[in-house]
């Protein structure tokens, strides 16, 4: 396909945009073809850009609510009146279909309107200390404000929402941010900045800058950015920790999502089609995508032959053809990777069902049975269009395995059992359950995150908002109550 522009993207400095140091290639993942240039800044150019978000910090944060929240509503907008050509941008530089494009822009479209409701309404809590002898005449007034500047490193695979998710929450408290997107997808960040831009927002309180990730860490340990939010791989995010120990860190690191179909389930075939579907939706590239399943052995003869038939249908192309549902892996490298995994699974003694074959970056929605339980299939983060099948012999079985993983971020389980659906969110250690379908549901508004190896903190408007705060207390005195 031919490139968006001839003139690189800018990057976004403070506010303002500007050509970079050097230029940077993004490569459409389906062909490989070169679909636009983007600015990387320099040192001069990044050292400025957290100045400034430094330097306005403490005014941006004593903006009145409702100019917060009308600056967000106009992002909202205008992301809406653009989500044609922004869809387009994700598809380009993403390789997700064109339908899930379109979807991403929407869910980014409604965060930011979440962001510009919860600006108004995030105003702390009065607490009566007269409870105790000591606090007669005494009252609490407990606000958040924020804990600074927000660094907010975004991965590939959500171009924009991820971004939204990171960006939106920190301006509704008034908190400037600096943007790092993942080198392969940065244009929908980049875009995104043309429209902070036209909000309203004063000098400073954002910046995109598409560095490259070996020149992220000063910003990692910039004492100016007290907050990094990062949504990437479990290597990179603990190194975050480890580099910049005393700052405030919120990981999402992603998982190995398992769905659990009990025989109780009425619509074994909606099953299957639900897990089909966002088991490859992304190519599989979702932290929540379904990468396990695991089915009673009273519903595997029925379940397994209509997964596998469900996951045959999935159309799968060019991305920017309306019709397909399964595009490709971001690069070949990722794609011979995921490959190399179904291989070792099925040289370990694994029955491959459908799929596996590999054309470029593109790899076949694939369906593999009973693969061992130390097969990187299964233990690790496959990030691609795999499903791994495995029978368990009773519902206690299903939650062992369930929980046989380093990662805990969402599961799904399909059942009409109120009381298993109670049981399994006493012992599943995850995030979030999801009862009655996939583990990838996510509403954006509600607290996303995940426990043990997926990550510390939550997403979603309200929780990001007070993850980018700390509390402060004022005590009232002498007052009648």
């Amino acid at each position: 396909m031919e490139a968006f522009t001839p003139e690189p993207r800018p990057c976004w400095i403070a506010g303002r945009p500007e050509q970079g140091a050097e230029t940077l290639a993004v490569l459409h993942p389906f062909d490989g073809t070169e679909v636009a240039t983007v600015a990387v800044p320099g040192p001069e150019q990044v050292e400025r850009a957290v100045a400034a978000a430094a330097a306005v910090a403490k005014d941006f944060r004593r903006t009145p609510a409702h100019v917060r929240a009308e600056a967000l509503l106009r992002v909202s907008r205008g992301l809406a009146e653009r989500a044609e050509e922004i869809s387009e941008t994700i598809t380009a530089e993403n390789g997700k279909p064109l339908k899930w494009a379109e979807v991403e822009v929407t869910r980014a479209v409604n965060v930011f309107r979440f962001a510009a409701e919860e600006a108004r309404r995030f105003s702390g809590t009065l607490q009566r200390l007269d409870t105790d002898a000591g606090g007669e005449g005494r009252m609490a007034l407990v606000r958040r404000a924020p804990r600074g500047p927000v660094l907010a490193v975004s991965p590939f695979n959500f171009p924009l929402n991820l971004v939204a998710h990171k960006v939106a929450p920190a301006l509704a408290v008034g908190a400037p941010v600096v943007v790092k997107p993942a080198s392969a997808t940065p244009m929908s960040a980049l875009l995104l900045g043309e429209v902070l831009a036209e909000a309203g927002f004063p000098e400073g309180a954002f910046s995109v800058l598409p560095v490259r990730g070996r020149d992220m860490k000063s910003l990692i340990t910039d004492e100016r950015l007290p907050v990094v939010s990062f949504t990437g791989s479990t290597s990179v995010g603990w190194g975050i920790t480890e580099a910049a120990p005393r700052k405030h860190v919120v990981m999402e690191l992603g998982s190995n999502s398992a769905a659990v179909i009990l025989p109780d389930w009425p619509d074994l075939a909606g099953a299957a089609q639900r897990i089909a579907t966002f088991g490859n939706y992304q190519a599989g590239q979702s932290c929540i995508a379904v990468q396990r399943v695991i089915v009673h052995r009273d519903a595997a003869d029925e379940f397994v032959p209509l997964l596998v038939e469900a996951v045959r249908d999935l159309i799968t192309g060019d991305p920017h053809d309306p019709a397909v549902e399964v595009g490709p892996l971001v690069d070949e490298d990722n794609a011979k990777r995921v490959e190399s995994w179904i291989q070792e699974a099925v040289d370990a003694g694994a029955d491959l069902l459908t799929g596996g074959e590999r054309i470029g970056s593109s790899l076949e929605p694939t369906v593999v049975l009973n693969a061992p339980r130390d097969a990187k299939l299964w233990r690790e983060e496959a990030f691609g269009p795999v499903l791994a099948v495995s029978v368990a012999d009773s519902v206690e079985d299903a939650f062992t395995q369930v929980n046989d993983t380093d990662y805990g971020l969402q599961a799904g389980i399909f059942t009409r059992d109120v009381t298993v659906a109670f049981e399994a969110a006493a012992e599943l250690e995850v995030g979030g359950l999801i009862v009655g379908d996939v583990p990838s549901y996510r509403a954006d508004q509600m607290p996303y995150g995940g426990v043990k190896g997926s990550g510390t903190g939550r997403e979603g408007v309200r929780s990001a908002m007070e993850d980018f705060t700390e509390e402060r207390t004022v005590v009232l005195t002498g007052i009648a109550l």
